[in-house]
């Protein structure tokens, strides 16, 4: 079993269990014993899916503790609002050690394990040489903190702050065109024209 606190102090205790794997797929249709496999409607496997959608990885979360979480009277929404910053970490790492500890003691589990840990390597690699790249780019250290100011505008730069720029990019509504990437529909039956 693993621990990881909230940010309003709550302690909560996670332990991947049979049950807790049927809660799971009952509660928010994530199956933990298929992490290899892509889950219905996602092309992704679900090992990624919990790596890269964090609100999945709270649902997740929240189903593995709902028990405490009856018992303490709070709600699914309390305790995602209690998961930022440190608490969201450590909720992280608790999970992946805790299904790690799962998968080990079984005796086809080794390979799951195996992926679950090349996943998460592979994760912090790309991770690592993206922040490298940021670095090499320029973007080292906070600029805040740093005593330099940000990077002058460009002109013409259509991400720039001036509101003022807003007003000279046309109206499709206004000017009875469409916008270049649609097409005009029919009056008739309201289906596009063909090319």
């Amino acid at each position: 079993m693993r621990t990881f606190t909230d940010s309003t102090g709550r302690t909560w205790t996670l332990a991947i269990t049979v049950d807790a794997i049927k809660r799971v797929e009952s509660l928010v249709k994530v199956n933990l014993a298929r992490l290899l496999e892509p889950r219905k409607g996602s092309e992704l496997p679900l090992l990624t899916e919990l790596e890269s959608d964090i609100i999945l990885l709270c649902d997740v979360l929240f189903a593995l503790v709902k028990s405490q979480a009856d018992a303490q009277g709070v709600s699914d929404e309390q305790f995602g609002q209690a998961l930022g910053g440190e608490a969201i970490a450590a909720a992280y790492e608790a999970f992946w050690e805790e299904l790690v500890g799962f998968f080990q003691k079984l005796p086809h589990g080794k390979a799951t394990v195996t992926a679950i840990r090349k996943h998460r390597e592979l994760i912090e690699a790309q991770l690592k040489a993206a922040q490298d790249k940021i670095e090499a780019l320029g973007g080292k250290g906070d600029r805040k903190n740093s005593g330099t100011a940000p990077p002058p505008a460009i002109p013409g730069n259509s991400a720039g702050s001036s509101r003022a720029s807003l007003g000279s990019i046309p109206d499709p509504s206004r000017s009875g065109s469409s916008p270049p990437c649609r097409k005009p529909r029919s009056a008739a039956n309201g289906r596009r024209p063909p090319p």
